[in-house]
C-alpha cells in the first residue's frame, strides 16, 4: 500500500511541476529559440482586438511549435533603408518630395538609410543615420536606362551584405521598383534571383516592403513584364512577412497613401520568439504563423533562419 501511494505522490508531482511551468509560460520542448517579426491586422473592418501570446500558433509542418515570447516593437529601435528602383519613370521624380516628407516624420528611434538600385547592386547615397534631414536629402531623380533594369533582388541582396551590424529589434526595407528581373532567371515563382533575395532578407531578419512604380523603356510597357515584376514584388513581400502596394499597371497617382499604410502596419508590429525543430545543419525552416479563436490576421514570414542545434 505504501508503495503504491509513493508511486501516486510521485505523479502528482509531476502533473504540479507540469502545470507550474505551463503557467509560467516555459517549455521544456527540444529545439532553438528563433525570432521573427510579425504584424497584426484586421480580419474585418478596421479595429485589431486584443491579441496575447497565446492565441498564436507557429507551425512547421505539422508540428505545432511552442511560442515562447511576443513583443510589441511599436516604440523599438528601427533600422529602414529605402531602396528605390534607378530605372523609375520620370513620373517618379513628382513622388520625391513625398519621399522626404515620409522620412522627415519618421520617429526618432529611426536610423534611414537611402539606397538606388542599378546593375544589381545598391548605391547608397545615405548611410543609416537618425538625422532624418540628412537622410532625405538622400532622395534624388532616378537616372533612368542604362544599366538599371537588371535586377532588383540582386541589388537587395547587395544591400544587406552591405548592412551594418546593429542592435536594433526591427529591420525594413520599403522596395520601390518595378519589380521586373531582367537577369533571365525565368518567369515563375523559383526564379533564381528572386528567392537569393528572399534568403537574405529572411536570413538576416529584414521585413521587405514594396511599392510598384513602372520602369522606363520597353520593359516598363509590357504588360507581361510587368505582370510579372508585381507578381515578383508581392512574392519577395509576402515571404518577408512585408507588404506589396500597386494600384494597376501605371504610374501611382501618389506614393503617400502607401506610404500610410506602411506607417500604420509599423504601428502594429511585434517580435514572435518560438522554439524552432531542431536540426543538425543551420539553414531555411518552413513556418505558417496564424491567429486562432480571434478577429485577427498576421503577417508573418513563410520560412525562417534556424540555427544548428548544439
Amino acid at each position: 500500500m505504501r508503495i503504491i501511494n509513493r508511486f501516486v505522490a510521485i505523479a502528482v508531482a509531476g502533473v504540479s511541476a507540469a502545470a507550474i511551468a505551463l503557467a509560467a509560460g516555459q517549455t521544456t520542448a527540444p529545439g532553438v529559440p528563433a525570432s521573427i517579426v510579425v504584424t497584426l491586422e484586421p480580419k474585418h473592418g478596421k479595429e485589431i482586438p486584443q491579441v496575447e501570446q497565446q492565441d498564436i500558433t507557429v507551425r512547421e509542418g505539422k508540428d505545432k511549435r511552442p511560442v515562447s515570447a511576443f513583443t510589441s516593437l511599436a516604440n523599438a529601435d528601427t533600422q529602414l533603408m529605402l531602396l528605390i528602383d534607378d530605372s523609375a519613370r520620370g513620373t517618379f521624380d513628382t513622388e520625391i518630395q513625398t519621399l522626404r516628407q515620409f522620412i522627415s516624420s519618421l520617429p526618432p528611434s529611426y536610423d534611414v538609410a537611402v539606397g538606388y538600385m542599378r546593375n544589381g547592386m545598391a548605391d547608397l547615397t545615405q548611410n543609416f543615420t537618425r538625422d532624418h534631414a540628412a537622410a532625405a536629402n538622400g532622395v534624388r531623380i532616378a537616372l533612368g536606362p542604362g544599366g538599371a533594369d537588371v535586377s532588383p533582388y540582386d541589388s537587395l541582396t547587395d544591400a544587406i551584405r552591405k548592412w551594418p551590424n546593429t542592435t536594433a529589434q526591427r529591420k525594413e526595407v520599403l522596395m520601390i521598383s518595378s519589380g521586373i528581373e531582367a537577369l533571365g532567371g525565368g518567369l515563375y515563382p523559383e526564379n533564381p534571383y528572386v528567392t537569393a533575395g528572399i534568403e537574405s532578407a529572411v536570413k538576416a531578419g529584414i521585413v521587405v516592403y514594396s511599392i510598384y512604380s513602372p520602369s522606363v523603356g520597353h520593359a516598363g510597357h509590357s504588360l507581361w513584364q510587368s505582370t510579372w515584376g508585381q507578381n515578383f514584388l508581392s512574392e519577395l513581400s509576402d515571404q518577408t512577412g512585408g507588404e506589396s502596394y500597386w494600384i494597376g499597371y501605371g504610374s501611382p497617382v501618389s506614393f503617400q497613401p502607401f506610404l500610410d499604410q506602411f506607417l500604420e502596419a509599423q504601428r502594429h508590429q511585434y517580435l514572435l520568439t518560438f522554439i524552432a525543430r531542431p536540426e543538425k545543419k543551420s539553414g531555411m525552416q518552413q513556418i505558417r504563423v496564424s491567429i486562432e479563436e480571434k478577429d485577427a490576421s498576421i503577417a508573418a514570414p513563410s520560412r525562417v533562419y534556424v540555427k544548428a542545434s548544439l
